[in-house]
């Protein structure tokens, strides 16, 4: 690799951090050392309970473990995919409202805190719904109860036939120890916290990164390299040249379009891997604004938008969706399966048709606000040009990325782009999304329906309790496959594309398994590297 003055500078930035924090060039080498480059200044927490930042739950992803989870790499699209983890068995009544979950004997925390039992399940799921940053999804859990010392049930205020994926596979739901925490402290066990997983924390620098070992009594087979470190480097350059300098052995990649091609160039050796669906990109039709509480007006920007263009322009991150879950997941649907009127093929000159006979013959000029962030300015520019093809002329206004979140909860945009990663749950983003409930408020109280939908106009509402409600996986299914449709009927808001998490690893690396799908995160315990 040959490096210019300004990557010598940039490469500076990265080995900074890196002897910061303790690592050598020798011990970057180390085969028994697996060294991932985080793309953000520093973590925030290593407690489960308490991560926002979703960069931190690469090491969560190592210490923690749940009752229940998929196999690594990939999501379980059905409830019966799950795997026993700290849990055995299970079952649930025939109205789906209590669970029972035998739990595995002689699992043993970290650092000699003694054997989990159903106390610190209960103990952990109890903080969780209390103080956890998913409360709002375990707010329908009415009760967790211990019924010995390896039994535990559940009891809903409402049907879950998910209860698998939307609570028990759940960051927030992670096991720690009880006693861990009451001799820690609280506030000290938000850097300071213990679980099962096969690695322990040993260190937490705030800004730096944390390091893990091998638990060396882990309930399952151990972890085959003995230590995992996290190193903050929020500069893209910096990340990108310690990985191609052998400085770390895995990055979080740059989701912009041509970034995976660009380092591939550089060192062909490199192996990507990459979730499916990884994040939606949906865009938010907000429809308290004239004239897009026309649905004229929105089947024109349906029409003006080519989603298969967005999504190439992201290859190979970049994958289409016909309404709002990939084609895969349940509820989702082919482009070809769906009704003809609903499939809304690329077509600029029908969308200037459809602005004509809304009364806009001229097009429509708007403003409308972006994240600077590249995942979020690269879609929203390609967007923005196909628009201006069919005359919506969108004057994009590019802002910081928090001050974006900020602005959208606040009700100040008109056609918000937003980006999350869901499980194979399909209520989940009609929930946060498309609920009433839900419904964004302009003193940035409300939640994440930017559209208003299902205020200003008729919603999904009546589907999306029955889906809820059902006490069976084909009545939810089809209640949400209903919400599928009606959505694309009415258009408050738009399937753009999917866009996978992304992570590189030098070729010295072997995970020990394919990755598919899953959140933006991945374990470490089967893998192997070489000299």
């Amino acid at each position: 690799m040959t490096l210019n003055r300004r990557n010598f500078i940039e490469l500076a930035a990265a080995t900074t951090a890196l002897t910061a924090f303790g690592i050598s060039s020798a011990r970057a080498q180390d085969t028994d050392t697996i060294r991932m480059g985080i793309a953000a200044n520093g973590p925030r927490h290593s407690d489960p309970n308490l991560t926002t930042q979703g960069s931190d739950n690469w090491a969560t992803e190592q210490i923690y473990e749940q009752l229940v989870r998929p196999d690594d790499g990939r999501f379980a699209l059905a409830p019966e995919e799950y795997l026993p983890t700290l849990a055995t068995e299970w079952s649930q009544s025939e109205d789906a409202r209590t669970w029972t979950f035998k739990l595995r004997e002689g699992v043993q925390f970290h650092r000699g805190y003694g054997e989990m039992t159903s106390e610190d399940v209960v103990f952990s799921y109890e903080r969780a719904m209390k103080e956890g940053t998913n409360r709002t999804i375990l707010s329908n859990i009415e009760s967790v109860v211990a019924d010995g010392p390896y039994d535990i049930t559940i009891t809903l205020k409402q049907p879950d036939v998910n209860l698998l994926g939307t609570s028990i596979f759940n960051n927030n739901t992670s096991i720690v120890s009880k006693k861990a925490y009451e001799e820690i402290g609280a506030e000290a066990f938000a850097t300071d916290a213990v679980g099962t997983g096969p690695y322990e924390l040993v260190e937490f620098d705030p800004e730096f990164g944390t390091r893990l070992v091998r638990h060396e009594d882990y309930w399952g087979e151990k972890a085959k390299i003995a230590k995992v470190e996290c190193v903050y480097i929020a500069d893209t350059t910096a990340r990108t040249l310690a990985l191609l300098s052998g400085n770390v052995d895995i990055i979080e990649a740059v989701r912009a379009p041509g970034w995976i091609d660009s380092i591939l160039q550089r060192d062909p050796t490199l192996q990507i891997d990459m979730t499916t669906p990884g994040s939606f990109n949906t865009l938010h039709v907000n429809l308290t604004r004239a004239p897009f509480d026309n649905l004229k007006v929105r089947q024109a920007l349906m029409h003006a938008i080519d989603r298969p263009a967005v999504a190439q322009a992201l290859a190979p991150m970049g994958g289409t969706m016909a309404g709002l879950q990939p084609d895969f997941f349940p509820a989702g649907f082919k482009i070809e399966d769906l009704p003809e009127e609903l499939q809304y093929p690329y077509d600029p000159e029908k969308a200037k048709a459809l602005l004509a006979e809304a009364g806009y013959p001229d097009g429509i000029a708007f403003d409308a606000l972006c994240s600077q962030r590249e995942d979020y300015s690269s879609t929203m520019l390609i967007v923005q040009e196909q628009l201006r093809l069919a005359g919506f002329n969108m004057n994009l206004q590019i802002i910081d990325h928090t001050a974006y979140h900020a602005d959208n909860r606040s009700d100040k945009n008109t056609l918000a782009m937003h980006s999350s990663s869901y499980p194979p749950i399909p209520t989940q983003i009609y929930f946060q999304q498309l609920a009433s409930g839900s419904e964004v408020k302009a003193d940035g109280s409300g939640g994440g329906n930017y559209s208003h939908y299902g205020v200003a106009m008729p919603g999904i509402d009546d589907l999306l309790d029955e889906a809820l409600s059902a006490t069976d996986y084909e009545t939810y299914l089809d209640r949400c496959k209903q919400i599928e449709l009606q959505v694309l009927r009415d258009l408050p808001l738009i399937g753009l594309s999917t866009l996978g998490f992304t992570a590189v690893r030098s070729g010295k690396v072997d995970l020990g398994y394919p990755v598919e799908s899953g959140y933006a995160r991945w374990r470490f315990h089967r893998a192997t590297k070489t000299a």
